[in-house]
């Protein structure tokens, strides 16, 4: 098994996962325009589920063409909610905005992760999980944002699972690892074969 991957992303949380799990990591930010990438792929009528996968793809293959024969991890997350993207806010008014519209409702998060090797994938896998977003009020909504962090509202979307997130759920069904950007079971069982 590969003990040492590069991860082509800056993600705090991904490394940590993989870090957890036994899997040590190089972390090389891709730094690709995501939402222009995001843009071209809506117009051509592209799912949630594939704008995933081609963003995971691209960052993985963009740093493997540096590093040859090195495997390099590259990672993406989206909401999907009725087959519509929510990006990242990038400001709080956006983030009250998404949380208003996840309000109530049952959204899905999809995570995408694809292996490279010299410009190429060889392993790409994506996981979905449903979360409901309880009925809240305006006013606990701008609590609950008061409540992040800037760095991680930006970061993370509207939510962070592992933190203060949780509370905004009535019910979540999935691998909280996917939720959180990363399916890590399925890396691993590749990456047990992998030389």
């Amino acid at each position: 098994m590969i003990k040492k991957i590069i991860l082509a992303s800056n993600s705090k949380v991904r490394k940590k996962i993989l870090e957890k799990n036994g899997i040590s990591c190089i972390v090389e930010p891709a730094n690709i325009d995501e939402n222009i990438i995001k843009k071209s792929l809506l117009k051509e009528g592209a799912t949630p589920t594939i704008i995933s996968k081609n963003l995971a793809e691209l960052k993985a293959n963009k740093i493997s063409q540096k590093l040859n024969t090195q495997a390099v991890l590259g990672a993406d997350s989206v909401i999907d909610l009725n087959g519509s993207i929510i990006s990242k806010p990038s400001n709080r008014e956006e983030a009250l905005k998404i949380l208003r519209k996840l309000n109530g409702n049952k959204h899905y998060l999809i995570s995408s992760v694809c292996i490279s090797r010299n410009g190429s994938m060889i392993w790409n896998h994506t996981d979905k999980a449903g979360l409901t977003m309880k009925k809240m009020s305006e006013e606990e909504l701008k609590i609950y944002l008061a409540k992040i962090k800037d760095e991680d509202l930006y970061a993370y979307n509207v939510y962070q699972i592992e933190g203060e997130g949780r509370t905004l759920f009535s019910k979540i069904d999935g691998d909280e690892d996917t939720i959180m950007g990363l399916p890590v079971k399925k890396i691993k069982e590749y990456l047990i074969n992998l030389k």
